[in-house]
């Protein structure tokens, strides 16, 4: 197995990597289900400990979460548990004073806000309103709370919501009706209800009065179906809440102009931050002294994929700079230092997500650590809490000094499951792309791999269009998954991907099937000649959304280049998916305007029109909630192969949506993936 710095770490700390090969079995997707799953961390003020959510699962499958209290003052410290209640708490925070923390639970059939001591005692509850809270922030003085709940926008209070929302369920009709877009988003019908922020003061332990400070206002606060509480933030005073959200307007379904809003926290005036900046503004955080402003902006709009750049603002000048304008990646987080001149960021880089510093003064960034996925979680003391994960490692909490050195492992949740399993060694290789350009990718070995052995491929390919497959581990996709079941894995991340600078990622818009479809071409190639053991010629290859519509592309214009497809909510006809998705900025940006503004370019690349080459075998699978690539074009693409006699097979979930997250349904995604691509490659299951 390949040893990264933290396995040195590891090894440093005596805990051997080389568990007995007979102890272990190759990684199924029924192990992947049973993993715990590490959620809700957070670090106290003063850098002395930390909290974190754990789901356990055990063999049957079933989980059970609690909260658990660390000591990072004590390298030897174990983890307390400190709660046992049925159900999940989540979105933890600390008090202004660390003594006590809160979180969200459903302890009482409505998820309201908790307050547990640190120093004993039971759980308090601190509201109790009629409607679900989905997330919240505290104020720096814990005095306030922001709480994120959906309403409908012209209710004056909860209550009305809550009567609202009843007399929905009670209705006898079902029709739903809409005078403009968006009617549906991700896998959820529009009800006419939005998430508001609503700001309530915390007074002896409970919320005193609610505020609205959204009411009225036809958008989501934070954004729908991704965006979190990262989008909210107080002021540093705790007078003002900032927030990120589109303008309330009908053009919603075809912009991506989110701005940065300003409010009272005791509601009043709305103020537009970042109103000269059409394209799309995110994540505002104040430095502890309060005196500047950080926050991600891109600069294209329509553009979901355009570089985030770092914005800067002084509070007391309003001047405004983008930090670092040369760097070129995008930041998906960021957060200040307690110097207030520098950010510590996380930004795709080569196939890694990587830890950064950025001098807000002088732009020089730093990389500080750039091996596997990692998110920072907060700072305690002089040292930096990330979550690290990697191809064979699904997440824990490390620390580390701010140059990134003196790794230290505060959690490992999953230690006993991961000594009876054993994972593909893996490596990370370049190659000659379109233009001559260096395209990187990676390749698994099987996990029972023999020296001299030739072993079928499983071809991933990565949706977005602008992602990755790079060295992170997912619930979903897992490669590792594919190599417990005995094959060769090759991903590559093609022009369009993303963390490898802004223009390699903007190569692919309106040119869908051109440079991706060259590079994944040249990459098997590589791959094959640079790995003996790879049998490019026996190949199936699998994407979802933008993977499996080159599922279909491939099927048109390289049908000669594998024994079997597998297409998971691939798009299939390019007119009719721009008709019928949600987001129309997107394809308006990829292909360059709307469907009649360029329908030239939208039918260039359609592969409805190259249907006459097709035939290979293909899998075809999606889910009825699917309103990205609503599931009529998984239909068609399979309705076209049955009609014209191309062995094909559809598997249809109806209650999942773009992805698979029902771990059921998860593991039967895979017994028919794997079962299709043993019957055309050959191979007989391990």
């Amino acid at each position: 197995m390949k040893i990264n710095k933290l396995g040195v770490a590891l090894l440093a700390a005596g805990v051997s990597l080389a568990a007995s090969a007979a102890d272990k079995t190759p990684f199924t997707v029924q192990d992947l289900v049973k993993l715990n799953k590490l959620h809700s961390v957070a670090v106290s003020h003063d850098g002395s400990k930390l909290v974190y959510g754990l789901k356990k699962v055990d063999e049957a499958g079933k989980g059970d979460s609690d909260l658990y209290l660390l000591d990072l003052t004590n390298k030897d410290a174990k983890p307390y548990r400190l709660t046992s209640a049925a159900g999940t708490e989540h979105d933890v925070a600390f008090s202004s004073d660390d003594n006590s923390i809160y979180f969200v639970a459903a302890r009482n059939g409505s998820s309201q806000l908790y307050q547990l001591p640190l120093n004993g005692g039971e759980a308090r509850q601190v509201s109790d309103l009629p409607l679900d809270i989905e997330g919240y922030k505290l104020s720096n003085d814990g005095k306030r709370v922001v709480m994120s709940i959906r309403v409908f926008p012209e209710c004056p209070t909860l209550q009305c919501s809550a009567d609202k929302f009843k007399a929905e369920s009670e209705r006898k009709s079902t029709g739903r009706e809409y005078n403009q877009l968006m009617v549906r988003h991700w896998d959820t019908w529009f009800d006419h209800a939005r998430s508001h922020l609503i700001v309530a003061p915390i007074v002896d332990g409970k919320l005193g009065d609610t505020v609205d400070v959204t009411q009225g206002r036809d958008t989501e606060t934070p954004p729908k179906p991704f965006s979190g509480m990262e989008e909210v933030t107080f002021s540093v005073d705790g007078n003002y809440v900032i927030y990120s959200a589109k303008a309330p307007s009908k053009d919603q379904a075809w912009t991506t102009n989110y701005d940065l809003w300003q409010v009272p926290a005791t509601g009043g005036e709305t103020i537009n931050l970042t109103e000269d900046n059409k394209a799309w503004d995110s994540q505002a955080v104040f430095s502890d002294d309060g005196r500047y402003m950080a926050y991600l902006a891109m600069k294209r709009p329509g553009f979901e994929a355009d570089r985030f750049g770092i914005m800067l603002r002084d509070t007391v000048t309003g001047q405004t700079k983008e930090v670092a304008p040369l760097w070129d990646r995008s930041p998906s987080s960021l957060s200040f230092g307690k110097d207030n001149n520098t950010l510590y960021v996380t930004a795709q880089d080569v196939g890694q997500v990587s830890v950064f510093a950025v001098n807000t003064q002088f732009g020089d960034v730093r990389p500080l650590y750039n091996d596997g996925s990692n998110s920072l979680i907060g700072m305690a003391g002089d040292r930096l809490i990330i979550r690290h994960s990697s191809l064979v490692e699904p997440g824990d909490l490390w620390s580390m000094n701010m140059d990134g050195q003196d790794l230290q492992r505060l959690t490992d949740v999953n230690r006993a499951k991961l000594d009876k399993i054993k994972f593909g060694d893996f490596g990370q290789f370049s190659f000659k792309g379109w233009n001559n350009e260096e395209v990187y990718g990676y390749w698994l070995k099987p996990a029972n791999f023999e020296p001299g052995k030739k072993y079928p491929v499983a071809y991933l390919v990565h949706g977005g269009p602008q992602g990755s497959f790079g060295n992170g581990f997912s619930s979903r996709w897992n490669p590792e998954l594919w190599a417990g079941a005995g094959y060769a894995v090759v991903m590559v991340d093609f022009h369009g991907s993303t963390g490898y600078g802004q223009a390699f990622t903007d190569s692919i818009s309106q040119d869908w099937g051109g440079k991706p479809l060259e590079d994944l071409q040249k990459g098997l190639a590589a791959a094959a000649k640079q790995q003996d053991w790879i049998d490019a010629n026996n190949a199936c290859a699998l994407g979802g959304s933008y993977g499996g519509y080159m599922m279909n592309w491939i099927q048109g214009n390289w049908n000669d280049g594998f024994k079997c497809l597998v297409n998971h909510a691939g798009l299939f006809d390019m007119r009719s998916m721009y008709h019928v998705t949600e987001e129309l900025w997107f394809p308006e940006h990829e292909f360059g305007g709307t469907y009649e503004q360029s329908k030239d370019l939208y039918e260039k690349f359609n592969p409805a029109n190259y249907v006459q080459n097709w035939k290979t075998p293909m899998l075809v699978i999606h889910g009825e909630k699917d309103f990205r690539v609503p599931y009529g074009q998984g239909l068609a693409a399979f309705s076209y192969m049955q009609r014209n006699d191309i062995p094909s097979e559809l598997l249809i979930f109806p209650d999942e949506n773009h992805w698979i997250l029902n771990p059921d349904n998860l593991e039967q995604w895979y017994a028919n993936v794997l079962s299709w691509m043993d019957r055309w490659t050959g191979k007989t299951a391990q």
